[in-house]
């Protein structure tokens, strides 16, 4: 089998699986905390907070993206490829992967949250790996399909002084109907953490009053947004 075959091969595997992908980190984070000796002595406000801001700046990214995007692209299905458009506009002006990228980002706040310099090293190293083949075997599909098209663009991408507004109107309705789960995860993965790691440090399951507020107000959030876009049509969009 030709090397560009067993990638493509590979990478069609691996994207019908990336939803284990975060369960995997996740463990693996959590077992890191488990091992790593703490200051029982400090204070992880600060620290927690800016990591908490990162992943949330990889999930604007992701949702940045999703405003523009008409229907049929950019989405979370595990199935198989799907693209009725290239989209090209927006982000995609100047990035090739944009929702790869919040991913890494949300990922990566995560994992600074361990404070394992292995640890992040390790994960760099394998969310580069595993998505490399994801997209490359993207890349070879859109090519297949859509051909000069597709080439022309991604000849020209990434390339920060070639940014084209988006063909769609932003919509906060798209973002809302696509990506309350990923805030929501954002969320319960950090609490999740934040119990390891206090627990490791006093024996306590009791996160601290700071993540149980984070954790609660999150779920209301997500179980308001996750209501209205199961029983109302409100966030539905033509074309999204």
């Amino acid at each position: 089998m030709a090397l560009t075959e067993e990638f493509e091969q590979s990478g069609s595997w691996l994207f019908k699986r990336r939803g284990y992908l975060p369960i995997v980190l996740l463990t693996a984070g959590i077992i890191v905390l488990m091992l790593n000796e703490q200051n029982p002595d400090r204070s992880f406000l600060i620290t927690d907070t800016v990591y908490l801001v990162i992943s949330f700046l990889g999930l604007a990214i992701r949702a940045f993206t999703i405003g523009h995007t008409p229907k049929n692209t950019s989405g979370r299905n595990i199935k198989g490829q799907k693209a009725e458009v290239v989209n090209t506009t927006g982000i995609y002006s100047i990035v090739r992967h944009p929702l790869y990228l919040g991913n890494f980002v949300i990922w990566l706040g995560l994992s600074l949250f361990t404070e394992s310099t292995l640890f992040i090293v390790i994960f760099i190293l394998a969310f580069w790996l595993y998505y490399e083949r994801i997209m490359f075997a993207e890349e070879q599909f859109l090519k297949r399909k859509f051909g000069k098209e597709y080439e022309e663009w991604a000849i020209n991408t990434p390339s920060f002084s070639k940014w084209a507004p988006g063909n769609l109107p932003f919509s906060w309705k798209n973002i809302f109907k696509r990506e309350y789960n990923g805030f929501g995860n954002i969320i319960y993965a950090f609490t999740i953490l934040a119990i390891v790691r206090n627990y490791s440090i006093t024996g306590n399951w009791y996160p601290g009053l700071s993540w149980i507020i984070i954790f609660f107000t999150g779920l209301i959030i997500w179980f308001i947004v996750r209501t209205i876009e199961k029983k109302t049509s409100l966030f539905n969009v033509e074309g999204r």
